[in-house]
């Protein structure tokens, strides 16, 4: 909780209780408990008001893999492009057409010449 240990805990009990004295220190309490009571209301309404909204979808929701804390964008990547090689179920080209091979087209021929390369960009100087 807001990264205090026990001692500075209690090294903050007696900081109040020096400044605010025995005579104001239940009133502030008071407002304090309050304050946590109205906090764990509007939490429980709005969760409430998510479940009446969402209907029975919000039971299904899995909340662990929403949780920002296990956002790593590497494994995102990894994940995607994993996802992106092993996508066999739906084939990219059609059986017997050109595909693209080594930068040029193989239309079925075999050859043992390596492709042509493509033709150099053009590039104006006045341009850049």
């Amino acid at each position: 909780m807001f990264g205090i240990n026990g001692g500075e805990f209690l090294v903050l009990l007696v900081v109040a209780l020096v400044v605010l004295g025995p005579e104001r220190l239940p009133h502030y309490a008071e407002q304090l408990a309050g304050l946590v009571k109205s906090a764990r209301r509007f939490a429980k309404g709005a969760q409430a008001q998510m479940r009446e909204e969402l209907g029975p979808e919000f039971d299904d929701i899995d909340w662990q893999k929403l949780d920002p804390r296990q956002y790593d964008p590497r494994r995102i990547v990894r994940e995607a492009l994993t996802e992106a090689w092993n996508d066999d179920d739906e084939p990219t080209a059609k059986k017997g057409a050109p595909t693209a091979v080594g930068g040029g087209l193989d239309l079925g021929k075999k050859s043992s010449e390596p492709a042509a390369k493509p033709a150099a960009v053009p590039y104006d100087e006045d341009a850049t």
